[in-house]
């Protein structure tokens, strides 16, 4: 009889790494009759479809040869032109030389920590932050250690004791309707942030997936515009949420040392971006106007926000606090102490509603009491039903679900409290 040899073991890091608790829940609500405020997605009925199909219809009768090709690794020409002509009319100069095409954002985030870091090296976050950023770093052997926010967002002054005493390698940002919370990090605070960064040698690694999402108040500039930091900020950007998730088409813009290194690294992992999919951008973006189907996304989003902010008072128990974002895909909960969000989850899902509980997201100490709610993907006839759900679930619990420790700090919000 022979002998069956146990197969190697998996690598280390793919045992270190947990699956992504969003993902997990995305699969349990994905039953047509729960509403659910848990995924971050842009809304399927907004999609340019038809001009999106014209596009690729386009490419593929004039010029098929090219578009189902292998590709140049930097991205297609005219994509890089047309997204850095977007970048300079938003006040950031930039060249098509400036810039390489990836698999969405989330990719570029992939290439930076392979460019990057060495096991071992330091990177800070935000606290709470973006899970699949955490994912990531941790893939790399990264430590990551979070930098304490407020209200606000990052704490410059935190940021550079951190900074001294820690020598980290890079900071991960996101300052424009920051996922989890929605908030946004004044322009005061990205000038402070910048001078860390100049001062004490750090990159920054500023993603604005959702900046052009903005409902109300005015624009603040990115940090990679600001000149103490503009050798030193990586700026990453996607299409995934003014056009189609489903393309997967994002960019990033470095410094030419370090977007080299990228273009090397992105040669190793798939050669290069679907080049049928950036050749349909680049000619959606030659004739149709980006900017008002994101104006027209914008107005939708903005009422499904307002519906949202208009129903947590009467969804909500009393002593609860949220904030007000001006823009982008979420809003941030935090209810009375001695709430589990985690634990409470399965009762929401008995009432047909979900949410993302907030524990996962951080670094440092979680908040359990925090949960995370995605206005995008509903109506506001929809979301107040929604929130008719959840109150009915948060009142079925009777006494408030408690953890082993409910002495968590409140979570970074401007808070709207329900009296």
């Amino acid at each position: 009889m022979t002998t069956r040899a146990a197969t190697p073991a998996l690598a280390a890091r793919a045992s270190a790494v947990d699956a992504s608790p969003v993902r997990e829940i995305l699969a349990l609500t994905a039953r047509p009759e729960i509403i659910s405020f848990a995924g971050g997605l842009p809304a399927p009925e907004l999609f340019d479809t038809e001009g999106i199909r014209a596009a690729y219809d386009h490419v593929l009768a004039e010029d098929a040869a090219r578009a189902l090709q292998y590709s140049v690794t930097d991205g297609d020409p005219r994509l890089r032109a047309a997204v850095a002509a977007r970048y300079s009319a938003r006040g950031l100069p930039t060249g098509a030389e400036d810039l390489l095409v990836t698999t969405g954002s989330q990719q570029a985030l992939t290439l930076l920590t392979t460019a990057l870091l060495e096991p071992g090296d330091t990177v800070l976050v935000e606290d709470p932050t973006y899970l699949a950023a955490l994912q990531c770093f941790g893939f790399a052997g990264a430590r990551v250690l979070p930098v304490p926010c407020d209200e606000e967002g990052i704490d410059p002054v935190a940021l550079a004791e951190l900074v001294e005493r820690e020598r980290p390698k890079l900071l991960y940002t996101i300052p424009t309707f920051q996922n989890p919370t929605g908030r946004t990090l004044p322009l005061a605070r990205r000038q402070a942030v910048a001078e860390v960064a100049q001062r004490l040698g750090l990159w920054i690694v500023e993603d604005d997936p959702y900046g052009e999402l903005r409902y109300e108040g005015e624009r603040v500039p990115w940090i990679a515009s600001l000149d103490a930091a503009a050798d030193r900020t990586v700026l990453l950007g996607t299409f995934s949420k003014v056009m189609s998730p489903g393309m997967r088409l994002g960019h990033l813009r470095a410094p030419a040392a370090l977007r080299r290194a990228c273009v090397i690294v992105k040669q190793a992992a798939d050669l290069h971006c679907s080049a049928v999919d950036q050749a349909a951008a680049a000619r959606y973006l030659e004739v149709s106007d980006l900017d008002a189907h994101v104006g027209r996304v914008r107005a939708a989003y903005g009422e499904r926000r307002n519906a949202l902010l208009d129903g947590l008072p009467a969804a909500l128990p009393q002593g609860s606090t949220w904030n007000r974002p001006d823009g982008g895909m979420f809003v941030w909960v935090r209810l009375p102490d001695g709430h589990d969000a985690t634990a409470l989850l399965p009762k929401a899902i008995a009432h047909e509603v979900a949410y993302v509980p907030g524990a996962p997201f951080y670094t440092g100490t979680a908040d359990p009491a925090a949960l995370r709610m995605s206005f995008t993907t509903h109506t506001p006839e929809e979301i107040t039903e929604g929130l008719l759900r959840l109150g009915k679930a948060l009142a079925s619990t009777g006494s408030p679900a408690t953890t082993a420790s409910t002495t968590a700090t409140a979570t970074a919000t401007q808070p709207v409290t329900r009296a």
